[in-house]
């Protein structure tokens, strides 16, 4: 979410009506979100300027890391230099550590490619906003998902019950810290996840929603301490079902 808003904002300032818009101190701290957008919260140090130039040599775009050479253009400045130099800053300051850990693994590739696309420099904003736009698509459709066996079926499903919150084992990247509360597309995809972790016996897909409209389901370790709720579906295990508890 972070990333995708941060995109859509450097788009904006590529495109914007005074031209492209460099931000010459470009710090994490110069951000804040606001309803789920990333604003900045300080122009005094955007610039429409862009190097002027009398040869190609002249258009080099450095960083501690990486030198990038640029074209100068006919009119003598340096080719997309303002943009570039947003687009790289966000590859090095937020790309780079918020893409590859928190994504389905099917997705991974994907975001992969952005992240060196990007640090290479080979994509400008243009591109890079139609592959973050790719993947948010892959991932509210649930189009990520391979064929794989049906695994719901293995689960025992009780209409009008839920489990009594508590704290629980835990997982990454969790939206709770008492537990594991993972975003799902659907309770397919959600049996696939409790099949994966040892601990899990039982999971229920909750009315919470993430910013894609995604459900959260809360896995736990015990079917047990059920209660009742009108709107709510436990699924749990069978082989956990013949405990005697339950």
């Amino acid at each position: 979410q972070i990333c995708l808003s941060l995109v859509k904002l450097l788009f904006y300032l590529a495109h914007s009506p005074l031209g492209s818009i460099v931000l010459l101190d470009f710090q994490p701290r110069q951000f804040v979100m606001v309803d789920g957008d990333l604003k900045v919260t300080d122009m005094d140090d955007a610039s429409t300027e862009e190097l002027s130039c009398k040869e190609d040599n002249d258009c080099t775009l450095d960083f501690p890391t990486k030198t990038f050479p640029l074209k100068c253009s006919a009119v003598g400045k340096c080719e997309g230099i303002n943009e570039k130099k947003n687009l790289f800053n966000a590859y090095r300051y937020f790309f780079t550590y918020l893409l590859p850990h928190s994504a389905p693994q099917a997705l991974r590739p994907f975001l992969s490619d952005i992240l060196n696309a990007t640090g290479d420099l080979r994509y400008g904003i243009n591109e890079t906003l139609k592959a973050f736009e790719k993947v948010l698509h892959l991932y509210k459709s649930g189009l990520y998902l391979q064929k794989r066996p049906l695994l719901l079926k293995d689960y025992i499903s009780l209409k009008g019950f839920r489990m009594v919150e508590g704290e629980d084992y835990k997982c990454w990247p969790s939206y709770s810290h008492l537990g594991c509360l993972l975003s799902v597309h659907s309770a397919e995809e959600a049996a696939a996840i409790c099949n994966s972790q040892s601990q899990c016996q039982s999971f229920i897909i909750t009315q919470q929603r993430t910013w894609t409209g995604r459900p959260l389901a809360s896995f736990q370790s015990s079917p047990t301490d059920l209660i009742p709720d009108a709107n709510a579906v436990v699924y749990i295990k069978r082989s956990a079902s013949s405990g005697k508890r339950l």
